[in-house]
């Protein structure tokens, strides 16, 4: 099989896969990567890159030192700043991709749109009721882009999200009250499937 290009990419993404709408970065293709040597990254996020570029250029213009209100409020040099655009996340380039399939780990997009909320500070909690009648945990603090999964259940497995719960150990579904700054006592007997860490590619013709 050739090497995908880079309008065989954006046309998979475009065919294939609904995006994700995020408001600081803009929309993203949620995909599975093949890079040229083989390496495999289950998790990959495509964007334009204009969104993140126009919010670096603007935070930059507004935080110059002689000018900027960000250190005086936070103890954040402009240095940090920069460094954050920078130098964090994990990115990688286009060139070095070979294919791009579906992602396991991506719920769709009507699934995605159930999730609704913090269930506690910083804490979201909530079930989701697979096909089969079975009732699977999930937990993130901040990232909603991919999940893992239990065996043997896949992503479209999921038949809808019952907001601010837990599954027990047994299988047994419970609520979890939204509000409290902790999680209840029988968390320490839930199985909750968490956030995955995932990769960004941009392209610039990705609209």
């Amino acid at each position: 099989m050739r090497q995908q290009k880079t309008d065989d990419i954006i046309k998979f993404l475009k065919d294939n896969i609904e995006p994700l709408q995020d408001s600081v970065y803009g929309l993203g293709y949620r995909a599975s990567v093949y890079l040229t040597d083989g390496t495999f990254l289950p998790c990959v996020i495509f964007r334009n890159p204009k969104t993140i570029v126009d919010l670096a250029i603007g935070r930059f213009k507004e935080e110059q030192p002689e000018k900027g209100i960000f250190k005086r409020k936070s103890g954040v040099s402009y240095y940090d700043l920069v460094k954050n655009f920078v130098t964090t996340g994990n990115c990688i380039n286009e060139y070095d991709i070979d294919r791009v399939e579906k992602s396991k780990f991506a719920f769709p997009l009507k699934i995605q749109k159930q999730i609704q909320g913090e269930t506690t500070m910083g804490w979201t909690g909530f079930a989701a009721k697979m096909k089969d009648g079975k009732y699977v945990g999930f937990g993130t603090n901040f990232h909603w882009e991919f999940f893992n999964m239990p065996d043997n259940y896949s992503v479209d497995d999921i038949e809808e999200i019952i907001n601010h719960s837990y599954v027990l150990k047994t299988g047994e579904l419970r609520s979890h009250r939204q509000g409290p700054l902790t999680r209840p006592e029988e968390y320490k007997n839930a199985v909750v499937y968490r956030e995955r860490p995932y990769f960004e590619c941009y392209l610039d013709n990705l609209l």
